[in-house]
C-alpha cells in the first residue's frame, strides 16, 4: 500500500469537484465520502435541482476554521493524500478504507483519535475500487498550530500497519535511497514534446557519469560541458572563489518565458549534491595513468577481473560485515555507468539507471573508501579515458558485462542481508538487464534471494543463444566492429553516428 502526499494548494472546491467528477480518463465511479471529522452521511454533498452535485455546503464547512484565522491562516492550507492498494490485493470494504483513513490522520497528528472537535477538518473520498483520497484543511478547530513535520513518514507507517492488519501485499519501509522522481508536470511535458524520458532523468545520468569519471571539481564541470549540459555554479558571498553549489539544465528545456529549467544536484539524487561530491573528491584518488597500446588491449580484461574480485569480496562481507561492503557497492554503480557510456549500449544504460538505487547508501551518505572500491573506481576511470580506443577482437567487453552481472547479484544478496528490499530488487533488475545484454540470462545463483515482486530469469537455451559477434553488433554500437567508424562517446552523452575521423586522427583532441 502506498500513500503519497501531494503538493499543498488553496483550491479546495476545485479538488473536491475533481474527486466527484468523471476523472481524466472516465475512471471515477461511485464517488462518496466514507470517513471524515463528522459522520460521513452528514458530510455527503447533496444534489441541485438540475441533478448536479452541490459542493458549497461541504466546502464552507471544511474551510470554516481556516477562514476564522483571517490573516494568520496559511497561504496553502489544502492537504491532499491519496492512498492506494496494490493491484493484486483484495478489494477492501468502505469500513476498512475508513479505518485506514482515520489511522493516517491520527498518526500524522492532524486529527488524533478522540479529537474530532479539536483537530483539522477532513474527509476521505472513494471513487475507485483500489484507492481513496484524504483531503484536509490545515487549520485546527481549537485554534492551535498545525504541524506537518515528517507527515510523509507517518503516512508510510500507517500504510505498513494496514498491510499487516488486512493481509495486503507487503512493501518495504522507506530507506531514503531512491532518486527524485519526475513530477507529473515533467512527465506531461515529456509526453507533449515527444521526448524519450524526462529531462530530470537525463540530467541525473549525465551528472552521475561525470561524477564517476572526475577526480576534481574542474574535471567534473569539464565533463558536463562535453556532454552539452548547461551548468551554473554558485559561489560563496564571503569567499568568492569557493563553490557552494551548482545547477544543471538541458538545452531546449525551458519555461514559457524561455528561462532554462535548472535542477540542483541535490534535486537529482542525494549523493549528487555539492557537499557530497566535494566529500567524494576529498579522498585522494590515483591519477589515470598513460597506457601503452598493449595495456589498452588488456583494459577490459583487467576491469573484468576487478569486478569479479569485488563480487567475491562483497559476498564474503555480506555474511560477516555488511557495512564494509558499502563502498564497493557504491563504486559498482560508477563502474556500470562508465561502461554503459563507453560502449554506447542502451541496455547497459537502462541497467545502470536501475542499479543506481542499489548502489546508494541511506540518506546519501558517502561510505569510507576501501581498496576494493578504489580499484573499481580506477577501472571505471581508465575505461572512460581509453575504453573507446581499444580494438579488442576477443570481445573482452562482453566478459566485463558478465562480471558486472555477477557483481550486481552479489550486491542484491548484500541488500537482502541488510533487509533493504527496495535496493535488493533494484540490483536484481539490473543483473537481469546485464544478463540480457550478454546473452547469458539465467536464474539467480544460489544464495541470491529474489526481492518481492521480482521473478527469477529463466535459464537461457544454449541452442538459441546469440553469438558474441551478434550481441556486440546489436547491443554495443561502439564494439570492435565499429570503433574505427565512430567518434568516441562523451561520458553520459547520447551517442549518434558521425562521419568525422576518429579521435586518434584529430589533432588537439584528448580522450
Amino acid at each position: 500500500m502506498i500513500g503519497k502526499i501531494c503538493p499543498r494548494g488553496d483550491d479546495l472546491a476545485g479538488l473536491i469537484r475533481y474527486l466527484y467528477g468523471p476523472g481524466r480518463c472516465e475512471e471515477h465511479t461511485d464517488p462518496h465520502i466514507l470517513a471524515g471529522y463528522r459522520y460521513p452521511a452528514g458530510l455527503e454533498p447533496g444534489f441541485r435541482p438540475d441533478g448536479r452535485r452541490d459542493f458549497r455546503r461541504l466546502v464552507s464547512r471544511l474551510r470554516l476554521p481556516h477562514d476564522r484565522q483571517g490573516s494568520l491562516a496559511c497561504a496553502k492550507p489544502v492537504w491532499h493524500c491519496p492512498v492506494r492498494a496494490a493491484p493484486e490485493d483484495r478489494m477492501l470494504s468502505d469500513a476498512e478504507w475508513a479505518q485506514i483513513a482515520r489511522d493516517v490522520m491520527a498518526r500524522t497528528g492532524l486529527s488524533p483519535h478522540g479529537q474530532d472537535d479539536q483537530g483539522v477538518r477532513w474527509i476521505a473520498v472513494r471513487h475507485g475500487p483500489d484507492h481513496i483520497h484524504i483531503v484536509a484543511m490545515l487549520a485546527r478547530q481549537d485554534g492551535a498550530r498545525v504541524s506537518t513535520w515528517n507527515t510523509r513518514y507517518r503516512v508510510r507507517d500507517a500504510c505498513i500497519a494496514a498491510e499487516q492488519r488486512y493481509g495486503l501485499r507487503s512493501t518495504a519501509p522507506a530507506d531514503h535511497t531512491a532518486s527524485r522522481c519526475p513530477t507529473r508536470a515533467e512527465t506531461g511535458k515529456t509526453a507533449r514534446r515527444g521526448l524519450g524520458e524526462p529531462p530530470r532523468v537525463t540530467l541525473r545520468r549525465h551528472v552521475a557519469t561525470a561524477a564517476a569519471t572526475a577526480a576534481s571539481a574542474e574535471e567534473f564541470f569539464a565533463r558536463l560541458d562535453q556532454a552539452d549540459v548547461g551548468v551554473r555554479v554558485r559561489h560563496s558571498t564571503k569567499n568568492p572563489g569557493q563553490v557552494t553549489g551548482y545547477s544543471v539544465a538541458l538545452p531546449g528545456d525551458t519555461t514559457k518565458d524561455g528561462t532554462p529549467v535548472r535542477y540542483g544536484g541535490g534535486k537529482l539524487a542525494a549523493d549528487l549534491s555539492w557537499p557530497r561530491l566535494a566529500q567524494r573528491w576529498a579522498v585522494r584518488q590515483q591519477p589515470v595513468a598513460h597506457l601503452t597500446i598493449q595495456e589498452r588491449q588488456q583494459l577490459w580484461e583487467d576491469a573484468a577481473r576487478v569486478a569479479g574480485h569485488a563480487a567475491a569480496q562483497i559476498r564474503a562481507w555480506s555474511l560477516t560485515s555488511p557495512e564494509a561492503a558499502a563502498d564497493a557497492a557504491w563504486a559498482a554503480g560508477d563502474a556500470l555507468r562508465v561502461t554503459a557510456a563507453a560502449l554506447g549500449s542502451r541496455i547497459l544504460r537502462q541497467a545502470a539507471d536501475g542499479f543506481d538505487r542499489a548502489a546508494r547508501e541511506q540518506y546519501g551518505r558517502i561510505p569510507p573508501p576501501t581498496p576494493v572500491g578504489n580499484r573499481l573506481r580506477q577501472a571505471a576511470r581508465l575505461i572512460s579515458a581509453y575504453g573507446y580506443l581499444t580494438h579488442d577482437k576477443s570481445f573482452a567487453p562482453l566478459t566485463l558485462i558478465i562480471q558486472l552481472a555477477a557483481l550486481a547479484e552479489a550486491i542484491a544478496h548484500l541488500r537482502q542481508t541488510q533487509q533493504r528490499a527496495h535496493q535488493a530488487q533494484a540490483a536484481l533488475r539490473a543483473a537481469a538487464g546485464l544478463r540480457q545484454a550478454s546473452g547469458t540470462a539465467r536464474s539467480a545463483p544460489p544464495g541470491t534471494a529474489t526481492a518481492p515482486g521480482q521473478q527469477q530469469q529463466p535459464k537461457a537455451d544454449p541452442d538459441a543463444a546469440q553469438t558474441a559477434a551478434q550481441i556486440a553488433a546489436s547491443s554495443f554500437p561502439f564494439g570492435p566492429s565499429s570503433q574505427q567508424k565512430t567518434r568516441p562517446p562523451v561520458p553520459g552523452q547520447a551517442t549518434r553516428p558521425a562521419s568525422r575521423p576518429s579521435p586518434g586522427r584529430r589533432p588537439g583532441r584528448t580522450p
